[in-house]
């Protein structure tokens, strides 16, 4: 599905990919940051994860996303892109983002992109990170408008965040946005109380068990920690991967103080599986269950990987959870 279709795709991509070459430069070895000396010019040169340097349009008006987080960013920078990828097991773009892209296209899954669909939008910048199969047919995506890989797999997300702020030349705005999210990630901290340092718990339930996310350096593990919130042993260090299936038998690893259930999805799928859970034996034995503190939230935005937005919707339903 997601493939170019023989000759009529292939012709489809050449036609595009030769304008956008005229148009703007998709990389060279030059390790300068600004325009060459005296030439008026409507681009500007970013590094991207890679190291490569990439001419970009300075103010670019068709931007494609091809990732979670990109897609998130340039949404929380005021930039609505023409194209973007689905959300992580979902057919339409990440639902805790829906509402603020509902113009774009969807071009691509997290799997892979529908090249000649992207193609016929003829974006004049395209960014991704390595959270999604996109970073495999790079050369193919930079012979279609410039792009911008903005950052490799397991980066912390801030600094994520303003790499593709940098790529759609809105840095300024980045930093006003991240040191408001800070300020607020305080203020949120100072008025825990008794859950100040509660054990956090944070799984998606799926397919009838649970998987632990929120790992690592990510907007969920992140913030948790910045908050001061400690996690259950298993939900410690660095994920092996984008989730960790817990057998059934090991339901009380996943068990805290609290314990904040989601599924691929919207909160109603969280809803539907939290009701799953609780038909599963030795659930209700749970700490979190016991007393109450199951919270149920958007799947989209805690489970797969994500920029300010994401981050916030995390800082706004753990302050709502545990310092309401």
């Amino acid at each position: 599905m997601f493939t170019p279709r023989a000759r009529r795709g292939t012709a489809l991509l050449a036609a595009v990919a030769a304008g956008a070459l005229v148009l703007a430069g998709c990389g060279s070895d030059d390790d300068s940051g600004s325009d060459k000396a005296g030439a008026a010019s409507d681009t500007r040169k970013v590094k991207d994860a890679d190291g490569k340097t990439v001419e970009v349009p300075k103010a670019p008006k068709k931007v494609v996303t091809l990732s979670e987080p990109t897609l998130d960013a340039a949404l929380a920078l005021g930039i609505e892109p023409i194209g973007a990828t689905a959300g992580r097991g979902q057919q339409g773009v990440s639902t805790y983002l829906a509402d603020k892209a509902s113009k774009a296209d969807v071009v691509a899954t997290v799997a892979e992109p529908d090249l000649e669909k992207l193609a016929t939008l003829q974006p004049d910048l395209i960014v991704l990170d390595e959270t999604v199969g996109s970073k495999r047919v790079l050369d193919k995506l930079r012979a279609i408008a410039p792009t911008v890989l903005t950052a490799k797999l397991n980066e912390d997300w801030k600094v994520a965040f303003k790499a593709t702020a940098d790529a759609l030349n809105k840095s300024s705005a980045a930093d006003d946005l991240l040191k408001t999210f800070d300020a607020d990630v305080t203020k949120a901290k100072d008025a825990l109380g008794k859950n100040a340092k509660a054990v956090t718990s944070v799984i998606r339930w799926q397919d009838g068990a649970p998987s632990v996310v929120g790992k690592g350096e990510g907007h969920v593990g992140s913030t948790l920690a910045t908050l001061g919130l400690e996690r259950p042993k298993d939900q410690q260090g660095e994920s092996a991967g984008r989730s960790e299936p817990v057998s059934l038998e090991k339901l009380d690893t996943i068990d805290g103080d609290w314990l904040f259930l989601g599924a691929l999805g919207d909160k109603a799928a969280g809803e539907k599986a939290y009701k799953e859970a609780k038909k599963v034996p030795n659930f209700s034995a749970l700490k979190a269950e016991k007393e109450g503190h199951v919270v149920v939230i958007e799947g989209s935005a805690w489970n797969s990987s994500g920029g300010p937005i994401a981050a916030r919707t995390v800082l706004d339903d753990v302050e709502s959870a545990l310092a309401g």
